[in-house]
C-alpha cells in the first residue's frame, strides 16, 4: 500500500481535526512573520525593540507550555483548550485598535502564553483519542501545519501591503476563534480521551501524581528534552548565520527564501521516503530521534565544509529530513509512554525545547558579528553532536521493540 493511498484509511472524524488544525496554522502565520516589520514600520520602534518583543513572547510561551501541562488535569481538556484559545483570540483581535508600545508588548506576551497553554492539551488529546493511529496522525498534523504556514506566510505580506496589518490581526484572531469553536463542538460530540473516560483501563487506574513526582522520572524526559533544546538551538544558524552570510555575498534574499521553499516542498513530497526510513531503518521512536539529531549534525557539517549555495541547498535537504523525523516522534513517544501524565510531560519537554529557540538567535547572531559564519557553523554542528549523545542516552533508558508491525508499517506496507 502506498503512503498516500493509506491516508484514506484514517477515521473520518480525524480529518475534521486535521483540517481545523490546518486552518489554525494558516491563520497564525498571518501575524508572526511580520512582527518585526510591524514594530518598526507602524509603531516606529527600533529593530532591537522588535527583537525584545519576540524575546518576551518566547518567554511567555515557555511559561505557557509548563502551565498547560500542569492545568490539564485540573481544568480538563475541553475547558483548558477552548478557554485558552478563546482568550488568545480576544488578545489577537485586541491588537487591531492598540497603538501604545507597552500595551502592544503586553498583548504579545499574552498571545504567546495563551497559544502555548493549549498545545500540550491538544497533543495529549490526539494521543488519547486516536491512540491506534497517533504516530501517523502526529506526522500528518505536522505536515498540514507546515503547509498552512507556507501558504499563510506567502500571502501575509501581500495582505499587509494591500490593506493594513489590522487585516492580518483580524484573520489570525478569527482563525483562532474558529479553532476554539471547533473544539467546543468536537469535544462535546466525541470522546475526549481521559477526561470523558475513553482511555484504556490501565490509564484509568493510573493516579494523577504531583508535578515533583513526575519530574523525578528524569530518564523518561530529561535527555529527550535536552536533545531537542540543542537541536533547536542549532537550527537558529539558518536565521543568524546563513541569512546574513547570503546577504554579505550579495546573492539576494530570494536565494535565502528558496532554501525554505525547498524545506516546505520536502516536508510534503518526502513523506513516502520518510515512511520507508521508518519501516526499514529507524523503526522505534527513540531511534528516530537519534537519527534526526545525526541528520542535523551531518547537514550543518556539510555547510561547515563549504559555504557555497549548492551546499546550502544540500544542507537544507539533510536537516529537513531530520526535522521530519523528530517533529512527530516526540509527542508520539510521550503520549505512548506516559498515559494520563502526557500533557504535563509534553509541556515540560516543549518548554525546554523553546529555550533552544530562545537562546539560539541571540547567541549565534552575536558570534556571527564577532567571528563570521564558520564559527557559527562550528557551534551549530557541535550543538547537534551534543543532541546525538543526549538522544542515545534517552534511547538506552527507553528501549522499544523494533520487531513486528508498527503504526508506521501500516502507512508504508
Amino acid at each position: 500500500m502506498s503512503y498516500f493511498a493509506a491516508l484514506r484509511q484514517y477515521p473520518k472524524e480525524s480529518w475534521f481535526f486535521l483540517f481545523a488544525s490546518f486552518i489554525n496554522s494558516l491563520g497564525s502565520s498571518f501575524m508572526w512573520p511580520l512582527t518585526t516589520l510591524y514594530v518598526h514600520n507602524v509603531l516606529g520602534r527600533s529593530f532591537g525593540e522588535a527583537g525584545l518583543v519576540l524575546l518576551i513572547q518566547s518567554l511567555a510561551s515557555v511559561a505557557g507550555q509548563i502551565a498547560g501541562g500542569i492545568l490539564y488535569d485540573r481544568l480538563g481538556v475541553k475547558r483548558l483548550v477552548v478557554g485558552s484559545l478563546m482568550a488568545g483570540s480576544a488578545a489577537q483581535l485586541a491588537l487591531i485598535p492598540v497603538s501604545g508600545w507597552y500595551a502592544y508588548m503586553a498583548l504579545m506576551a499574552a498571545i504567546g502564553f495563551l497559544n502555548a497553554v493549549s498545545m500540550p492539551a491538544v497533543q495529549g488529546y490526539v494521543g488519547f483519542r486516536w491512540k491506534e493511529r497517533r504516530r501517523e496522525l502526529f506526522n500528518l498534523i505536522y505536515v498540514g501545519n507546515n503547509i498552512g504556514m507556507a501558504i499563510g506566510t506567502s500571502i501575509a505580506g501581500l495582505l499587509a501591503s494591500w490593506f493594513s496589518f489590522s487585516v492580518n490581526f483580524l484573520v489570525n484572531g478569527l482563525s483562532t476563534l474558529a479553532f476554539a469553536l471547533f473544539f467546543s463542538v468536537f469535544m462535546t460530540t466525541k470522546s475526549s480521551g481521559p477526561v470523558s473516560g475513553g482511555e484504556a483501563p490501565e490509564e484509568k487506574a493510573e493516579a494523577i501524581r504531583s508535578a515533583w513526582q513526575l519530574l523525578s522520572n528524569v530518564k523518561l524526559y530529561l535527555f529527550m528534552a535536552g536533545g531537542s533544546m540543542f537541536i533547536w538551538f542549532s537550527t537558529s544558524v539558518w536565521n543568524s548565520g546563513i541569512a546574513p552570510h547570503i546577504d554579505a555575498q550579495n546573492w539576494g534574499m530570494a536565494s535565502y527564501s528558496f532554501l525554505w521553499t525547498v524545506n516546505g516542498i520536502l516536508i510534503f513530497a518526502g513523506q513516502p521516503l520518510l515512511g520507508w526510513l521508518k519501516k526499514h531503518a529507524v523503526r522505534s521512536l527513540p531511534a528516530q530521534m537519534t537519527a534526526s539529531a545525526m541528520l542535523y549534525a551531518a547537514g550543518f557539517s556539510l555547510l561547515l565544509v563549504s559555504q557555497s549555495y549548492r551546499m546550502m541547498i544540500a544542507g537544507m535537504i539533510v536537516t529537513t529530513f531530520g526535522e521530519m523525523l523528530i517533529a512527530p516522534a516526540m509527542p508520539a513517544f510521550i503520549t505512548e509512554k506516559t498515559g494520563r501524565s502526557s500533557p504535563f510531560y509534553l509541556g515540560v519537554v516543549q518548554a525546554v525545547s523553546l529555550l533552544g529557540r530562545l537562546l539560539g538567535p541571540y547567541a549565534l547572531g552575536t558570534l556571527y558579528d564577532r567571528s563570521g559564519v564558520r564559527t557559527v557553523l562550528m557551534i551549530a554542528s557541535a550543538a547537534s553532536a551534543v543532541s546525538v549523545i543526549l538522544y542515545v542516552l534517552h534511547a538506552s533508558f527507553n528501549r522499544e521493540r523494533e520487531s513486528g508491525e508498527t503504526a508506521d508499517d501500516a502507512m508504508t506496507g
